[in-house]
């Protein structure tokens, strides 16, 4: 193999991984499917008292962190350390819309202490999507 390089592996943050994916909903709808209180235990385990204020740390099911950025409608930026990892990755979500009716919804994580981690994780935000996408409502 000439790459020494793994998939996803940069020189500064570990290794990284990000999945999107468009879904036909508003900006607002988005996100507040990412950060109503379902939302959040979806995709970071269960909590009863995660607050979105920088600065905020909050523990649930499946790890613990702290909140670094809130844009409104527009980014979530926060540390995660799932339950038996070493250290925190970094989680950056981003609601990114460009008409009323279609919106792109993305996770990104860096900080990851190997590939198989990122392979977990990649699979891990794929199923989060997959059931974002389940609960929005039919008309």
């Amino acid at each position: 193999m000439d790459n020494p390089k793994n998939i996803g592996q940069t020189k500064t943050v570990g290794f990284q991984v990000g999945v999107r994916r468009t879904l036909p909903i508003s900006q607002e709808e988005a996100w507040n499917l990412v950060t109503s209180q379902d939302g959040l235990n979806l995709w970071l385990g269960e909590s009863m008292d995660i607050i979105l204020e920088p600065g905020q740390k909050y523990m649930t099911k499946l790890g613990s962190g702290e909140i670094r950025v809130v844009k409104p409608l527009q980014q979530l930026r926060l540390t995660w350390q799932k339950i038996g990892w070493e250290k925190a990755s970094t989680i950056q979500v981003r609601i990114i819309s460009s008409t009323s009716n279609k919106t792109t919804i993305s996770f990104h994580q860096e900080k990851l202490s190997d590939q198989y981690v990122r392979e977990g994780m990649k699979i891990y935000w794929e199923k989060v999507l997959e059931e974002i996408k389940e609960r929005i409502p039919k008309n």
